[in-house]
């Protein structure tokens, strides 16, 4: 095959239960060997049993997947997309495995992840060097797509639905951004660039260009869905406690963007729809929740502006001067030591 020739896409993600009897397995293929207390993943797991045991991203995902398999159709483009998870099924391995089986020799990555860092790139690296190498010799080669946290379309995306949630509201309204918090030490790690901080500086860019793109002067980043012993330094403000000083501040309207997922995921729901919410409500603050990139048709365009990328030789579209890295094959590292 020629480097612009490819089977399949693969659309990887984190995964979530889809029933009550599945939150604690689930959790534990998460958090295995990283120190969490047992405690923690029982108070998670009442997020969790809170909706059913189940959370949306899976469905989410097939939704995305299903916008994407029409919109590829409606180019001619003969490329199946198959859906593989890191902690629960369907399981990246078994995937893998699935698309050896159907002839697929050479596939394209997409990780519903915006961002750098371990977490959000280096991990999917490591993803798709372990199920590549379940697999064996009849595995398809796979090459993992870019990072996209300052393309077009997924700024503009994110900008509509910060106007979109600024019109629910009257008057005034501080924007605050949110994004998943990791260890200060993590964070640490450097980028393609060789300079750290790579995961919260793509973080701020991006907000950056959303709040250009909304009209919006004013506003915040902050962090939320922190795990992990207490004693080991996260990101910070949660966008709680930043919730309490904005308050102390005179401020009372806000929106909450949370740039840093790409679906309305348990994380989003829990974190920003119940406990921000009753905050903002125990505060006398008015609370708007911006929607994230979902199913948004330009999220769908820009997928498939990656995949032309490849298919195609298209150029990169940006909008930072970052480096939008992470194109990698069969899980090999962009830049060492990246993320």
């Amino acid at each position: 095959m020629s480097e612009s020739e490819f089977d399949a896409v693969l659309l990887l993600s984190f995964g979530g239960p889809e029933g009550h009897d599945d939150v604690r397995p689930f959790l534990e293929n998460v958090t295995r060997g990283r120190g969490v207390p047992p405690e923690r993943l029982d108070e998670v797991a009442e997020h969790y049993h809170h909706f059913g045991g189940v959370s949306p991203i899976n469905r989410l995902n097939r939704d995305l997947i299903a916008a994407l398999e029409a919109e590829l159709a409606e180019q001619s483009r003969d490329l199946p997309v198959y859906f593989g998870n890191r902690n629960w099924h369907p399981l990246l391995e078994d995937t893998v495995a699935r698309m050896a089986d159907e002839g697929v020799r050479r596939a394209l990555v997409f990780p519903t992840s915006a961002w750098g860092g371990y977490s959000g790139c280096r991990q999917y690296h490591e993803d798709i060097a372990r199920a590549r190498e379940a697999v064996g010799d009849r595995a398809p080669e796979l090459i993992k797509l870019r990072q996209f946290f300052d393309h077009p379309l997924f700024v503009d995306a994110n900008a509509d639905a910060v106007c979109r949630a600024r019109d629910e509201l009257d008057g005034d309204a501080r924007v605050v951004f949110t994004a998943h918090s990791i260890p200060m030490r993590a964070d640490e790690r450097p980028g393609p660039d060789g300079d750290p901080h790579w995961y919260s500086r793509q973080v701020h860019e991006a907000a950056r260009l959303v709040a250009e793109a909304a009209g919006v002067r004013d506003y915040d980043v902050t962090w939320q869905s922190r795990s992990g012993p207490p004693h080991v330094p996260w990101l910070e403000p949660d966008v709680c406690d930043h919730l309490e000083a904005l308050h102390a501040d005179g401020v009372n309207a806000v929106i909450v963007s949370p740039l840093g997922f790409v679906s309305d995921h348990l994380e989003v729901v829990w974190d920003l729809d119940n406990e921000a919410a009753d905050k903002a409500t125990e505060l006398g603050m008015s609370l708007a929740r911006a929607a994230t990139a979902g199913t948004d048709p330009r999220f769908v365009t820009m997928i498939i502006e990656l995949v032309s990328e490849h298919l195609d030789g298209w150029q990169r579209r940006k909008e930072s001067p970052l480096v939008a890295a992470g194109c990698t094959v069969n899980g090999r590292l962009c830049a060492v030591p990246c993320c």
